[in-house]
């Protein structure tokens, strides 16, 4: 086997290589470049030998169709010892391991297992990283612990320059299984025919550096020296054993896909005939989660309502105008769903998934739309342990920690929930066995406390309402047409929510045509908000039913209103009507910023109103800070009646 140039064996003389006990790690993302074949044979070997027994399993995101395939065959008791994963709802059967006490078990940010790859590869002891603060992760409300028997701490919570941090120890590698489509007899690995690339090359690296071995399964095998140089994934260096799958079923590219070339970025496909989404619970989330869409943006999906997103976005014309990505590496080109979600069609660019999380955890996301099973009166969301299951949070921490704004999507009930839309209004047919909005969620996998703490835009959305967090809590702020606070809303939830002023959720979404939304998007109708009566010398801005998004929208609103005032030519008096206006909480002083400017340039006086008390309240706070005379009345003619009384210039 030490001969560089005789690396090809059969998959159970590689599986025979591996000792009791050891620390396996193994590739895969959903359903997709599962090493099946090497999946296949160490099952086979420990139900016919009763070894290797007592493994360690690392796994970053879940790998198998949740029927036993992937690293669902590895289920058998005695086989694994220990799992440290980022999903557990892959693998049922080892989830019901660990609820049951039979194995130890540590469910741990997809991202942050992806990265302590590295870590191992590098011989360093862990990793520092802020992604889990808060969380079911932090060792101060569990540790990623998913049971009693399992007490070691491998998260420790640090104090580094007044700064907190969570740091990961790091857990040496001994087997590493890894997937590519070529190799020559050297070990140089390809992978011109998979969706995703992953971690293999970090994997493979850990693995080697501990002393470890690297097995790779591939397709075929290739003369030596015809792999270019810059195509080798894998090097040679780092593969101990190549098996080639003795069945084209164990390297399907995922599990209902046995190759399709378009998800490989061998070709690229047509792409407009993505069919329509029927006007449904799912498509009414949609829509409106859509409307906090970045332009020019990056963008992150999950998986259940908010992918359909991508479709929304693709029926408005907004598709070219964001980017969308996937944790497992998919840059751009249309997200696949089902069993090919995480690869993308007509995709940019495809990078390693450890490098997805650290443009991730940097801030590079400027929007993630998310699913949410639990929430609660603090905005706290859970997606990884609830009714009695355990899913795992895969990489929904890394992604709504650091995402420059989160949208929570979801069905305000579950379990039968059955809704019509009828004359762009719901009607709640039968309402979900299942409520969502819980006093208490079972497990934190989003903090909405250290989410207020970092000033981070947070709503949800759901088929009859939204909501916003705030710093008291969880607000009410759109409903649907057709529904019923007291009758839709608060008889299905543990507790109440703060209602102030809700708005009707926009009617365009209720009505099964295109809503025109790239409009709103860009920004393109704002001069049609401006008016100017030159007998009075009053600019009338009308914000009704505008949203302020981002730095963006407003730089938008700045350069319209200069525009209009250096076409006047003097200096004007402004009443602007805020009723049902949306602005962002961390763009409160951004927006004061813009009016001090215009005041300083281009106004006499400016003079609001809004029906909404809070959003009163929250300019005149933005606005003193300035030391601006906030002007903000609750009424129309109080406005008007305020410039009157100091004189119209």
């Amino acid at each position: 086997m030490n001969n560089k140039n005789n690396k090809v064996i059969t998959a159970d003389e590689a599986i025979a290589l591996i000792s009791e006990n050891d620390v396996l790690t193994t590739t895969g993302f959903v359903q997709s470049c599962i090493p099946e074949a090497l999946h296949a044979a160490l099952e086979k070997r420990f139900v016919e030998t009763g070894g290797p027994s007592g493994l360690t399993l690392i796994m970053t995101a879940g790998a198998g169709d949740s029927k036993g395939l992937g690293t669902g065959r590895l289920h058998h008791e005695g086989l694994l010892r220990r799992v440290i994963a980022g999903n557990f709802g892959r693998m049922p059967k080892v989830a019901q391991a660990a609820a049951e006490n039979k194995i130890l078990g540590y469910n741990l940010p997809q991202g942050v297992i992806s990265q302590l790859y590295r870590a191992c590869a590098a011989g360093q002891p862990g990793l520092f990283s802020k992604v889990g603060l808060y969380t079911y992760v932090d060792p101060r409300f569990g540790g990623g612990r998913v049971n009693e028997v399992t007490t070691e701490e491998i998260v420790k919570h640090v104090v580094i320059d007044e700064e907190e941090w969570l740091f990961y120890t790091a857990t040496k590698i001994d087997v590493a299984f890894i997937r590519g489509t070529s190799a020559d007899p050297s070990g140089n690995i390809s992978m011109e025919k998979e969706a995703l690339t992953l971690d293999v090359l970090a994997q493979a690296m850990a693995a080697h550096n501990n002393g470890g071995i690297v097995i790779a399964q591939v397709e075929r095998i290739v003369e030596a020296g015809s792999i270019r140089p810059k195509d080798v994934k894998v090097p040679g260096i780092l593969v101990d054993c190549v098996v080639v799958a003795d069945q084209p079923e164990l390297h399907r590219m995922n599990y209902g896909v046995m190759y399709n070339p378009a998800l490989a970025g061998e070709i690229r496909v047509p792409v407009e005939s993505m069919a329509k989404m029927p006007l449904d619970a799912r498509k009414i989330i949609a829509r409106r989660a859509a409307f906090e869409l970045p332009p020019n943006g990056v963008v992150n999906l999950g998986v259940g309502a908010p992918e359909g997103i991508a479709a929304v976005a693709n029926e408005e014309k907004l598709t070219p105008f964001i980017t969308l990505t996937t944790e497992a590496g998919a840059i751009g080109g249309v997200l696949a769903s089902g069993s090919s979600f995480g690869s993308a069609t007509n995709a940019d660019s495809i990078i390693d998934q450890n490098t997805q999380f650290d443009f991730y955890d940097g801030g590079g996301l400027d929007m993630t739309c998310l699913g949410m099973a639990e929430c609660d009166e603090q905005g706290n969301v859970n997606t990884s342990r609830f009714g009695g299951r355990l899913n795992g949070c895969g990489g929904f921490i890394n992604i709504s920690q650091n995402a420059r704004s989160v949208v929570f999507a979801g069905t305000f009930t579950a379990g039968g929930l059955d809704i019509a839309i009828q004359d762009g209004e719901v009607k709640i047919l039968k309402e979900g066995r299942a409520r969502k909005f819980l006093k208490f969620v079972e497990q934190v996998t989003f903090s909405g406390k250290y989410a207020q703490k970092r000033e981070q835009p947070v709503i949800y959305v759901t088929e009859r309402c939204v909501f916003q967090l705030t710093k008291e809590g969880l607000e009410l702020i759109e409903i649907a047409p057709g529904i019923d606070i007291e009758r839709d809303i608060l008889p299905h939830m543990d507790f109440k929510p703060i209602v102030k002023h809700p708005i009707l959720m926009d009617k365009r979404i209720f009505i099964d045509e295109p809503m025109g939304l790239i409009s709103d998007l860009l920004n393109l109708d704002l001069q049609d908000r401006v008016s100017y009566d030159a007998d009075r010398n009053i600019q009338f801005l009308n914000l009704e039913g505008w949203s302020a998004r981002s730095k963006r929208d407003i730089d938008d609103l700045r350069k319209m209103l200069i525009d209009a005032c250096q076409k006047i030519g003097k200096r004007v008096n402004q009443v602007v009507n805020l009723d049902n206006f949306r602005i962002s909480e961390h763009l409160y002083d951004y927006y004061a910023e813009m009016i001090q400017y215009m005041l300083e340039n281009y106004y006499v006086t400016t003079t609001r109103y809004t029906t909404s008390a809070f959003l009163r309240l929250k300019l005149k706070e933005a606005l003193s800070k300035r030391g601006i005379a906030p002007h903000v009345f609750e009424r129309k003619e109080d406005a008007h009646s305020f410039l009157e009384v100091i004189g119209e210039g």
